[in-house]
């Protein structure tokens, strides 16, 4: 383990930034979790939610344990990265007030098919995929990338069926 004070600038700015996204990324959610219920709307999943809480965290922790940064960050994991956050920021904007980390909806919802919606059905999954995956491995830790990921890789395979099934009762939007 190195000490995260003797990580070079771009690897601790890296993990500050995930830590932040996660925490602002919670806040919003339940902000928007607790307008879409007093609408109407409903909990799906919720037994499964502390799994994704329990998970995101331990793999955050797991790479502050682990990780042994470089002096320089590799550029093309850094520039998939950014990508990944643009495509997460694009699919958070394009759901906007229906947007949350449960699985909250009603029948009257619009069901979202524009921005990236248009070409993945759960680009957000996407992005979470990604990031597990490239953020341990900008940071030398290939074990935690793929420990992480085949523990994502079950919690979404869960988490997208039962979407799906969710989704079906929505109104065409």
């Amino acid at each position: 383990m190195t000490p995260l004070v003797e990580w070079p600038a771009w690897a601790v700015l890296l993990i500050a930034y995930v830590f932040l996204q996660r925490i602002a990324e919670l806040a919003i959610a339940q902000r928007n979790t607790r307008r879409l219920i007093k609408e109407g709307a409903h909990e799906f999943g919720r037994r499964g939610y502390p799994l994704f809480i329990a998970l995101h965290s331990a793999w955050l922790i797991s790479i502050v344990i682990f990780a042994v940064p470089n002096s320089q960050p590799n550029i093309l994991l850094l520039v998939l990265f950014a990508l990944t956050q643009a495509l997460r920021y694009w699919a958070l904007f394009t759901l906007g007030r229906y947007w949350t980390t449960r699985l909250i909806s009603s029948p009257s919802f619009p069901r979202i098919r524009k921005g990236p919606y248009r070409f993945f059905p759960h680009p957000n999954y996407l992005v979470v995929v990604a990031e597990i995956i490239l953020v341990p491995l900008l940071l030398n830790e290939k074990t935690v990338a793929i420990v992480f990921t085949v523990l994502n890789a079950a919690l979404l395979l869960w988490r997208i069926r039962m979407e799906n099934r969710v989704l079906r009762h929505r109104e065409n939007g």
